[in-house]
C-alpha cells in the first residue's frame, strides 16, 4: 500500500487529485513544462513565425497542421502557457484542459498579459464530456498521458471530440524507457533493467522507493504499450499518418538517453 502525500491524498484511492496537487507544486517550483512563452514568442507568432513542441525537442512540422485561423483547437491535458497562447496568436480559437489549476493560470497569465481569448477547462483527459461531439478540429496532446493510468480512454475521447477531418497530434514515452533503473542510472552511470512492463509508480517500484516518491510530492507517472499508444488510436478509430522520435536535450542527466530516444511524436486524423 502506498502512503499519503503532503497533502494528505492517497494516490491509489485518488490519484487524479494527488497528480494534480503534485503538478500545481511542479508550477511553483518552476518546472520547464510550467514556464509560460514570453512576449516576444506572442509577437512572432501573430506575425506567422510560430512553432510548438509535443516532445522536448524537434518542432511539430508545419505539414503536420491544418489550417489554424479560425482552427477550434483543444489542448489535451496541456497547461502551462506554452501550447495553447502560441497557438491563439496564430489565430486559432483555443481551449485548454488539465488538471491542475496552476498549470492553467499560466495559460491565462499569457492570454491576459497579451490580450489572447483563451478558454481553460479544469478536467481529466480520459474524460472530455465537458465538450460536445465533433467540437474541435485540432487536439494538441504533448507528453501528459504518462500521468494516466489507462490511456485509451483518452483516445476514444479524443475521437469523439474530433471533427470528422480533423487531426490529433500527440507525444508520449516509448515504453522501454522503463524497463530501466533511472535512479541508478544518474548515480551510478550503470544502465540495469530492473522493471516488467507495463511499469507503474504506484505497483511497480519498491515500498521505500514508493514512499519517498509520495513524500516529495512527486507526479506519478505509468507506462503504455505501443499497442495502447498507437494501437489504441486506432482503436478508437483514428488514422494515423505520420510518426517521428525525440530525444532529451543534450547534457541530460540520465546516460540511457546516450542509448536511445525516449520520445515518440504521432500525428492521425479521424476520417
Amino acid at each position: 500500500m502506498t502512503g499519503r502525500a503532503k497533502n494528505g491524498v492517497d494516490p491509489e484511492k485518488d490519484l487524479r487529485s494527488y497528480n494534480r496537487e503534485a503538478w500545481n507544486r511542479q508550477v511553483a517550483e518552476g518546472n520547464q513544462w510550467t514556464v509560460p512563452v514570453s512576449r516576444e514568442a506572442i509577437a512572432s507568432a501573430r506575425q506567422g513565425d510560430w512553432q510548438i513542441v509535443l516532445t522536448p525537442l524537434k518542432p511539430v512540422p508545419r505539414e503536420w497542421y491544418p489550417p489554424l485561423a479560425g482552427c477550434e483547437v483543444l489542448c489535451l491535458a496541456s497547461g502551462g502557457g506554452q501550447q495553447g497562447p502560441i497557438l491563439a496568436a496564430a489565430g486559432a480559437n483555443v481551449t485548454v484542459l488539465d488538471n491542475s489549476p496552476a498549470q492553467l493560470a499560466q495559460d491565462r497569465l499569457v492570454a491576459e498579459r497579451e490580450g489572447l481569448a483563451i478558454r481553460t477547462v479544469e478536467g481529466d483527459m480520459a474524460d472530455l464530456s465537458a465538450f460536445e461531439a465533433e467540437s474541435f478540429g485540432l487536439i494538441v496532446h504533448p507528453v501528459s498521458n504518462v500521468f494516466a493510468p489507462d490511456v485509451r480512454p483518452v483516445w476514444r475521447e479524443a475521437y469523439r471530440v474530433l471533427r470528422h477531418g480533423g487531426v490529433v497530434m500527440a507525444g508520449f514515452m516509448n515504453p522501454d524507457w522503463y524497463l530501466f533503473d533511472h535512479d541508478l542510472a544518474e548515480k551510478t552511470r550503470e544502465i540495469k533493467v530492473a522493471y516488467r512492463l507495463p511499469y507503474s509508480d504506484i505497483a511497480s517500484l519498491s515500498p521505500e522507493k514508493r514512499e519517498e516518491y509520495i513524500r516529495q510530492g512527486w507526479p506519478l507517472e505509468f507506462s503504455h504499450s505501443l499497442e495502447s499508444q498507437i494501437g489504441g488510436q486506432l482503436e478508437a478509430g483514428l488514422l494515423l499518418t505520420h510518426l517521428f522520435e525525440d530525444d532529451y536535450p543534450p547534457g541530460d542527466e540520465d546516460p540511457l538517453a546516450d542509448y536511445m530516444r525516449p520520445f515518440i511524436a504521432t500525428r492521425a486524423i479521424k476520417p
